[in-house]
């Protein structure tokens, strides 16, 4: 009997986990499980891309940080992701379009296949996907 319980308890735990993991795919193809890279590891990753300068690397990372704060302070208004995206879409595009005037025309090509790359042409990763539909 003993054996028994142990068994059926195991394999509703194996339930129980399963259960977890689908309830939770929905949210990470929405964009919902990833995590923001920091305004340092983004600059990494456009330095990688494009090969910064010692000047323009600072200048970068002003930019993503003030672009960050904005964003931020957009989830933190407390409207729903409907209203908020396209101002969210709105920061990304000054942002990415700042960064560019900062680079030469060489390494605005890079920047523009870099930024192509991301998905939904989002350096940084980071926020929801657009909803499923």
């Amino acid at each position: 009997m003993k054996m028994m319980t142990r068994r059926y308890v195991a394999r509703l735990g194996a339930m129980a986990v399963c259960a977890a993991a689908l309830c939770s795919a929905p949210l990470l193809a929405q964009g919902g499980g990833r995590m923001q890279m920091s305004p340092e590891d983004q600059v990494a990753a456009i330095d990688k891309a494009v090969t910064l300068t010692a000047e323009q690397k600072p200048k970068v990372l002003a930019i993503v940080e003030a672009s960050q704060k904005s964003m931020m302070d957009l989830r933190n208004s407390g409207g729903d992701m409907q209203t908020m995206r396209p101002k969210m879409m709105e920061i990304r595009t000054k942002q990415n379009a700042d960064i560019k005037a900062l680079l030469t025309d060489d390494q605005k090509t890079k920047f523009d296949a870099y930024v192509a790359s991301m998905p939904q042409g989002r350096p940084g990763g980071g926020g929801g996907g657009a909803p499923q539909q």
